[in-house]
């Protein structure tokens, strides 16, 4: 079973590699001794990251790509083919979310940003879509290949505020949930696709939303502690086991499956 749980020598691409949570499930792949490909959009922070984990005596490279550019992504896809030949996990972990998207209290859905939700939805949705269009015959390639998307709770609890990034959360499920039974169906050596959902992790996009410059939490902050029976927010590393195992070959018969890290935040009905 310990073999079987081993990501060794995969050769693992994440976008979003450069995020908070990209970077800590970056580096531990990187630490159990797969080969990781650092995909991102901005050439000094992939170098940085690349560079500090092969300093660190493990393996990675860097490749630079915007995930909702297809001509980008095709370049990268050209320079993975020439140096590896074949992928063995594609992580899609770039997303987020942008001011114009959000609906605060003292808003209504005239306030909404078109422009906004659009580009919220592309990073979101279109920006998980391509990378998996693109690099799909170098998945084909592997002998045991997988994708794991990036989910999120507010895609099962739609969250007041964000509506953009919840709206395009669902539709990556719904995605995961298609492309496993189409590759099922369809290919000899099917490609297994699945989610993961975390649930509140301090981000620097949602850290000035859930606390304040002293530290202490503000009043959605509070609210989101007391919904998770837990009592806390997660930190990177408490999605590490989740993503290993999605990545193994010790999830041979795991397809179509979204996994909740939430501490509990799902499950809480509130009484």
């Amino acid at each position: 079973m310990i073999s079987k749980l081993s990501v060794s020598d995969k050769i693992i691409v994440v976008s979003g590699a450069t995020g908070v949570l990209g970077e800590s499930m970056t580096r531990s792949l990187a630490e159990a001794g797969a080969q990781v490909i650092v995909l991102g959009r901005t050439q000094s922070k992939v170098d940085a990251l690349a560079g500090s984990i092969n300093k660190a005596g493990h393996k990675a490279s860097g490749l630079l790509a915007d995930v909702t550019s297809k001509e980008e992504l095709q370049k990268a896809k050209e320079q993975l083919e020439a140096h590896y030949g074949h992928i063995d996990v594609l992580i899609n972990a770039a997303g987020g979310n942008m001011k114009g998207a959000i609906i605060t209290p003292d808003q209504s859905l005239h306030d909404v940003d078109l422009e906004a939700m659009r580009k919220v939805i592309d990073l979101n949705y279109i920006g998980s879509f391509l990378p998996i269009q693109v690099f799909l015959p170098l998945l084909e390639k592997s002998k045991n290949p997988s994708i794991l998307n990036i989910s999120s709770v507010s895609a099962h609890l739609p969250l007041t505020r964000v509506m953009g990034y919840s709206s395009a959360k669902s539709a990556i499920e719904n995605l995961t949930q298609y492309l496993a039974v189409e590759f099922a169906q369809k290919m000899e050596t099917p490609i297994r696709v699945n989610a993961l959902a975390p649930g509140f992790f301090l981000t620097e996009q949602n850290r000035e939303l859930l606390t304040n410059p002293d530290g202490s939490l503000t009043a959605r902050g509070e609210t989101i502690i007391t919904h998770t029976p837990l009592g806390k927010f997660g930190n990177p590393e408490d999605l590490h086991g989740a993503i290993h195992w999605l990545c193994s070959d010790a999830a041979n018969f795991v397809t179509g499956t979204v996994v909740t890290v939430d501490g509990g935040f799902k499950a809480f009905s509130g009484v």
